[in-house]
């Protein structure tokens, strides 16, 4: 078989969310309730033939030109990963309650991911974390998996790398939901610890092979991170912390949310101890993992609340953000490319970035574009 664009879609299922998976961003609702209800399949047909009537239609046909879902199977292979869908005996179901917002399909290295995290908490916190965070969130993880439960993280620096090691060192499974592709080493110090982590864990995403990581992807990722978990616990937290989001999903879901108190004094404290006074009603202090494993024996059943976030893409629109958040650092591109990467349409991105120039975000020479440097 030859590109999807040339064909104008593919028949199997599994195949059709591969597809899908890499020509939309995680998360895409209006999508996600299209398949439901239509079939990936079908789905992926009306956008080969421009008549799904979807809002971002454009966007999925700029990354659709030209790609081959045979060559995207053979990259799992390669890399000795298997993609897992809705229906598989795999498949986790608690990543249903995630509704219009659950992933096409994952992409798994390791074990069985369902069995995995059957008893599952998750442990995320501060990257820049401090001595005292690391130590607990060692403990905590060593803790865990020493009573039986598997450790949830996001395979980042700080607190995520701490609760994987704890896990690993405690003889136990860890889990490490990633927002790039399972090949992907990010960050690039964590290769061995994340290949360990696929020997005696899962290392799993919703991002097909050979995705880098953007903000965005790192933020839906922390939706899975909380659905895959009976709750979440937040080590350390600054005051705008990403492990925030991972919190206010476990919350939308109905999870126990759980924080490890800090020195009052610490800024990488300050967002642990926020969610404390905002969510005193649903959320626990706890200082070990026998008061975790208390807690996330039943699950809760608390009233979902909307999250309280803040991104620097705030006013911008969804093509807009996406278009800022393509822009290289360094060395210019086209706005073909920028395009594909962004997952918009040419034209649509060249508007954007006439938008993104005049707000100062971003800048045009010989080269290309790329982003403006700002000031901290």
């Amino acid at each position: 078989m030859g590109s999807v664009s040339e064909t104008g879609g593919v028949d199997d299922d599994r195949l059709a969310r591969l597809v899908l998976a890499r020509v939309a961003e995680p998360g895409d609702a209006a999508l996600a309730r299209a398949v439901q209800t239509r079939g990936a399949a079908h789905v992926l047909m009306a956008i080969g033939e421009h008549r799904s009537g979807l809002p971002n239609e454009g966007g999925y046909l700029t990354r659709l030109d030209g790609l081959d879902p045979h060559r995207d199977q053979q990259q799992l292979t390669d890399c000795g990963a298997r993609v897992v869908v809705p229906g598989d005996l795999e498949w986790p179901s608690q990543l249903d309650d995630l509704g219009d917002t659950a992933p096409l399909a994952l992409f798994v290295r390791g074990s069985d991911l369902r069995r995995c995290v059957l008893r599952s908490a998750a442990v995320v916190g501060a990257r820049a974390a401090t001595s005292y965070g690391v130590v607990v969130a060692g403990d905590l993880a060593a803790g865990l998996v020493d009573r039986g439960w598997s450790v949830v993280s996001g395979g980042a620096y700080g607190i995520d790398a701490a609760a994987h090691r704890g896990a690993l060192v405690g003889g136990g499974v860890t889990v490490a939901v990633l927002a790039c592709g399972v090949d992907v080493a990010y960050p690039r110090g964590h290769v061995a610890l994340l290949e360990r982590v696929a020997v005696e864990g899962v290392v799993v995403s919703e991002l097909p092979p050979g995705c880098h990581p953007t903000k965005s992807r790192f933020l839906t990722r922390n939706r899975l991170i909380a659905a895959l978990s009976r709750g979440t616990v937040v080590v350390e937290a600054a005051y705008r912390s990403g492990a925030l989001s991972t919190a206010a999903a476990a919350r939308r879901l109905g999870r126990p949310v759980l924080v490890v108190p800090g020195p009052v004094t610490s800024p990488l404290s300050a967002g642990a101890h926020r969610l404390l006074r905002a969510h005193r009603e649903e959320t626990v202090v706890v200082t070990g993992a026998d008061e975790v494993v208390e807690e996330l024996g039943p699950l809760g059943s608390w009233a979902p609340e909307p999250p309280v976030t803040a991104s620097p893409s705030d006013g911008l629109s969804p093509q807009v953000a996406a278009t800022l958040e393509a822009l290289p650092v360094r060395r210019g591109v086209s706005v073909e490319r920028l395009a594909r990467t962004a997952g918009v349409p040419p034209a649509t991105a060249a508007r954007a970035l006439e938008q993104l120039r005049l707000l100062g975000l971003a800048l045009v020479d010989d080269a290309g574009w790329r982003l403006a440097e700002r000031p901290e």
